[in-house]
């Protein structure tokens, strides 16, 4: 669901981090507001509340612009996991260009992970999208934990889907980064192949996220 504008040469990437309550969706978006750049960065908006600590959105824009001229813009967003805001999750999942499914690695919450990805999964296909096209990254969060799902177990079951997965700690900062610089390059290069950026723009998708990621 690309937000694009020829005319006014202006482009709306939309990600959204997805997952189970309290796996790490909002420390990945405070870990990856300070890895990066800070120009052109804007502030994170966050609403905390008693229940959920992600009851609406965070939102992290990013502006770049290529050697023709086209702005882009990127948004990067979380849902709330608690499954009473599910309404709230569909509202953010609209016109979702790509999406990162937080995982919580402790094994007591295996079944949790399972049932949001299910979850995902619904409420992609009721907002239009198909989940087997989104560019997709899953991330396997709290590998700094005791008690953790065995990477063993987490490749059997996710490296026949051909969903790229990275271990992570958002607390620790690990495997932050490489995470959505890989959602990134998935989502530009989706686009990429419609609109032929890289030709009529200028920006390949490896540049593109080079730029996105480079470091404050």
């Amino acid at each position: 669901m690309i937000e694009f504008d020829e005319q006014k040469k202006r482009l709306v990437l939309k990600l959204v981090y997805y997952g189970p309550a309290l796996s790490g969706k909002t420390t990945n978006l405070l870990c990856l507001h300070d890895l990066l750049t800070k120009e052109g960065r804007g502030d994170l908006m966050m609403l905390d509340t008693k229940d959920d600590r992600t009851i609406y959105f965070d939102l992290l824009p990013f502006f770049l612009k290529t050697p023709s001229g086209l702005k882009i813009k990127v948004k990067v967003y979380t849902v709330p996991g608690q499954v009473r805001h599910d309404a709230t999750r569909k509202a953010v999942l609209q016109r979702a260009d790509g999406v990162a499914f937080i995982a919580d690695s402790q094994a007591t919450e295996a079944r949790n992970n399972s049932t949001s990805f299910d979850n995902l999964e619904t409420n992609l296909s009721l907002v239009g999208l198909n989940i087997e096209r989104i560019p997709l990254v899953v991330q396997y969060n709290k590998r700094d934990l005791d008690d953790i799902i065995d990477e063993a177990n987490i490749r059997r079951v996710w490296d026949p889907t051909g969903i790229p997965v990275y271990l992570t700690s958002a607390l620790k900062g690990w495997g932050v980064l490489e995470s959505f610089a890989d959602l990134a390059r998935q989502t530009y290069h989706s686009i990429d192949k419609r609109y032929d950026l890289a030709g009529r723009h200028g920006l390949s998708s490896s540049e593109f996220v080079s730029r996105l990621t480079t470091r404050s």
